[in-house]
């Protein structure tokens, strides 16, 4: 089942809802687009109608972050979980070493790409992988970049660049590259390699990841974080003053 929270439609399922989903893309070999909505894709989408498209005709649509689950339950339209993208992207891997799915990993600077699957390796060694390329080329590149992919036909596609250039490139080479599941992970590979600390549990229970990631990198993200995304509550308080009106 499909929600609409704030513009964005989210799936609402659980981690295990949403791996059985996958498998079943896998399985079906024909191409499905992921993304994970949070504070920052719904910004983006409220002002941008070409993102907010590619978003919600995305095949498999999950809630990453806190603020976004709780803005759904005070908006009567309560998600079941947060389905994280890196957690996500690490199960994943674990069934495709468990199943054979071949991987490919794109995106993110040589040396934390490097080092991400080094680490990929040493935690799943049987699993699959087919191919790695960082996340630098030009536009002229940007096809061969994407029929390399297509070669390596992997079952499994995981971009680590920033958004929404990650969805805008996965909606544009879907039908070329045809993977049966592409997935966004942003800066996930920056955490696999030890270049980025995840936060503590206790701070991902709370709703405070974003913090946490402020903290580590303030100059970077102050902008992002209060700026930006403030705009994420006035959309929540627009809507949820919609709630409060008696019916007709």
């Amino acid at each position: 089942m499909r929600l609409e929270i704030l513009g964005c439609q989210v799936d609402n399922l659980t981690m295990d809802e949403t791996l059985e989903r996958i498998e079943a893309f896998v399985r079906s070999g024909k191409p499905h687009q992921h993304v994970v909505v949070n504070v920052d894709k719904i910004v983006k989408a409220a002002r941008d109608p070409a993102i907010k498209r590619i978003i919600n005709s995305c095949d498999l649509i999950n809630a990453d972050g806190m603020p976004v689950v709780w803005a759904s339950r005070l908006l009567r339209k309560p998600l079941k979980e947060r389905v994280t993208g890196i957690d996500l992207f690490l199960k994943l891997l674990e069934r495709a070493e468990q199943q054979g799915w071949r991987v490919y990993l794109l995106g993110a600077k040589e040396p934390v790409l490097r080092a991400a699957v080094a680490k990929i390796r040493e935690r799943f060694p049987r699993l699959n992988l087919v191919g790695y390329r960082n996340g630098y080329w030009s536009e002229s590149e940007e096809p061969s970049v994407m029929e390399a992919v297509a070669r390596a036909r992997p079952h499994l596609l995981f971009v680590a660049i920033s958004s929404p250039k990650k969805e805008e490139l996965l909606a544009r080479y879907r039908e070329l590259v045809s993977v049966p599941f592409s997935m966004g992970i942003g800066g996930t590979l920056d955490v696999v390699a030890g270049e980025v600390s995840r936060a503590p549990v206790w701070m991902q229970d709370a709703g405070l990841e974003w913090f946490y990631r402020f903290l580590q990198e303030p100059r970077r993200m102050f902008k992002r974080y209060f700026v930006d995304d403030s705009y994420f509550y006035w959309l929540f308080a627009r809507e949820f003053f919609k709630t409060l009106r008696p019916k007709a």
